[in-house]
């Protein structure tokens, strides 16, 4: 369950509701488990290759497919490999087509070339994917060695699709902005160096 401790008060209302929706919570320490205990891994890379080859095991002439352990590594790799270099808005479409289009695959059955096109995620049966969410999020900054933790980060199969940054609904001291103005320039700042990269 979730930690639910007193100076994140403004989180256990977004925590309840995304786990009675159905989000699987998982603790700080058990994300980090399922990045294989690497802060600069942001992928559920276990989760992710399940949910590839459940998602992807087909049927043809009464044979059962499914991927092999090699499609399953270029689908991780293209996953991790977004290109960066060439700037956050190539790199963000070249995301959002794999996840979107998928990718095509070669396969050998019966001694004979397929290339299947494989998905990440079952955008017309969203019950067939997985969903989680935890808390305070550390991931160690691209080529630095400071950390950015957001408050809630939900996944989809294992892919972090979605930050949360949780505020209290009265901010005090120097911060004079509205909760959600301070949590959008949070979130503006944050983006401007790369954190959340699979």
């Amino acid at each position: 369950m979730p930690s639910f401790r007193e100076d994140h008060n403004s989180q256990i209302p977004a925590l309840r509701m995304l786990i009675k929706l159905g989000w699987t919570y998982l603790s700080p320490d058990e994300a980090l488990a399922e990045r294989g205990n690497r802060k600069a891994n942001v992928l559920f890379e276990t989760i992710l290759r399940v949910q590839i080859r459940r998602l992807n095991t087909t049927q043809r002439q009464g044979q059962t497919i499914k991927l092999s352990d090699a499609s399953l590594d270029e689908m991780v790799r293209r996953l991790k490999e977004l290109p960066l270099s060439d700037g956050y808005m190539a790199a963000n479409k070249a995301g959002f087509d794999l996840l979107t289009e998928g990718i095509s695959v070669e396969e050998k059955v019966n001694g004979k070339r397929i290339a299947p096109q494989v998905h990440y995620i079952d955008w017309e049966r969203p019950e067939y994917n997985v969903f989680h969410v935890t808390e305070e999020f550390s991931v160690q900054r691209e080529r630095r060695t400071d950390h950015y933790r957001p408050d809630l980060v939900l996944f989809v199969n294992g892919i972090p699709l979605g930050v949360i940054e949780c505020k209290r609904p009265s901010v005090t001291g120097k911060h004079k902005q509205k909760p959600v103005q301070l949590a959008i320039e949070q979130r503006q700042r944050t983006q401007k160096t790369p954190a959340l990269r699979p």
